[in-house]
């Protein structure tokens, strides 16, 4: 395959951003798209797939893959929020004292398992060193959000510094950072990284109504996340006040360039209204089957998508989920939300991933100029007028995935051309 200058037909080709093409072409030169239409830009060769849908490379908006050794979900099915936290945490311990080099071939291996499933732009939550984490260096565009969990005043400096040292180290990754959550990041020490990334312009990744347990702890400093983290040593008195609400956390958030709301699960009308007036800013982050996993209510997507509010999906870990498959969390979607149009599903996981990071005028979409991120998947019926339902329905994986015009191989890992 000539890498400068190539196309490829597909029985469709799904642009997120303008309707399926039936016998579509994607003309791609030099790493980008030069055209998409029913006709090759120029003289380009034309390989055709063929009964396959092309669409772009699918943006997995949230994920731990330090986590990405889990054979299987953390807990059981209906485990407590609370109950899972603490299996985590003894997980991530007892890994680390047996093996510290662990969590990093967990990260190598999600990543080989994630551009095996299509996706080629990843928001990250990372706990590692960047000389330490391959996610830092692989070719697919990966945002690595360094994590911060620190409730204790005594720790505030080392917290800063160490997101200031995520920034200057960043190379071959877009750094952002995660103060984690408001039950583990003093609310001083929240605004002082939100205002640091605003200044970096770098985006801000934070979970929030995730669970009942969260904002019962927020509200009264009661109920069982407050009791496993005041029985540990964790909790430091005094530092939320009492009946503080995900609104005070949103707000903060909405001052940021970006700001990604992981989970979401518990957000109420107001607060839902408030994301939906800041769009351009801050985005929900729908896990749905970390969300089903854990028996959560019903989640606020279709609430949040009639306001006008940027929603867009994420894998979460395998500490929550058995794969690191973005089909098959918008196939959850599908099957939570049946009313909800295909194509839009399909949207939350590749253009509406791309809003989120900020990255919508680089990837996400079919069009001329963006990056050629690129995945195949087969079709079962060549002869299908719904091509975003018969994805959906189906359980055919990704073939190919590409990345910036090239294909690439996710069991060497190494971005080579496979062709």
């Amino acid at each position: 395959m000539n890498e400068n200058c190539f196309a490829l037909r597909a029985r469709w080709v799904l642009p997120i951003d303008a309707p399926p093409i039936a016998q579509g072409v994607v003309t791609i030169e030099q790493g980008r798209i030069a055209g998409v239409g029913r006709r090759a830009i120029g003289d380009a060769a034309i390989t055709d797939l063929g009964d396959v849908a092309l669409l772009p490379g699918l943006v997995n908006a949230h994920t731990h893959l330090e986590f990405s050794d889990c054979a299987r979900p953390l807990g059981e099915r209906g485990t407590l929020f609370a109950s899972w936290i603490g299996l985590v945490t003894r997980y991530r311990h007892e890994r680390e004292a047996a093996d510290p080099l662990a969590a990093q071939r967990a990260i190598a291996l999600g990543l080989r398992e994630s551009i095996a499933a299509g996706t080629t732009t990843l928001g990250e939550i990372t706990t590692r060193a960047p000389a330490l984490d391959p996610a830092m260096t692989h070719p697919i565009d990966v945002t690595s959000f360094w994590e911060v969990i620190a409730l204790d005043p005594a720790r505030f400096n080392h917290s800063i510094d160490a997101a200031n040292a995520h920034w200057q180290a960043a190379s071959g990754y877009r750094p952002g950072v995660s103060p984690h959550a408001p039950y583990t990041v003093h609310p001083e020490l929240f605004g002082r990284l939100v205002d640091l990334a605003r200044d970096r312009r770098a985006p801000v990744a934070f979970h929030l109504a995730e669970s009942p347990a969260e904002l019962e702890l927020l509200d009264s400093q009661s109920g069982p996340l407050f009791d496993y983290l005041s029985e540990r040593g964790f909790w430091r008195h005094g530092a939320i006040a009492p009946r503080t609400r995900p609104m005070d956390y949103l707000r903060k958030l909405a001052t940021a360039q970006r700001s990604l709301v992981v989970h979401g699960n518990y957000l109420s009308a107001a607060e839902i209204e408030f994301a939906a007036e800041h769009a351009e800013r801050l985005s929900v982050i729908y896990c749905p089957r970390t969300h089903d996993y854990f028996g959560h209510e019903r989640h606020p997507l279709v609430r949040l998508l009639a306001r006008g509010a940027t929603v867009a999906l994420g894998t979460d870990s395998r500490a929550s989920t058995p794969d690191l498959s973005l089909w098959a969390e918008m196939r959850m979607v599908a099957a939570k939300f049946p009313d909800l149009d295909p194509a839009q599903i399909i949207e939350l996981g590749t253009l509406a991933g791309a809003r989120a990071l900020g990255l919508d005028q680089e990837t996400g979409s079919l069009m001329a100029g963006k990056r050629a991120d690129l995945v195949a998947i087969p079709l079962v019926d060549g002869s299908t007028k719904e091509p975003a339902a018969e994805l959906l329905a189906s359980q055919w994986p990704v073939t190919r995935t590409m990345f910036a015009g090239r294909w690439i191989d996710a069991e060497a890992g190494s971005g080579a051309d496979t062709d």
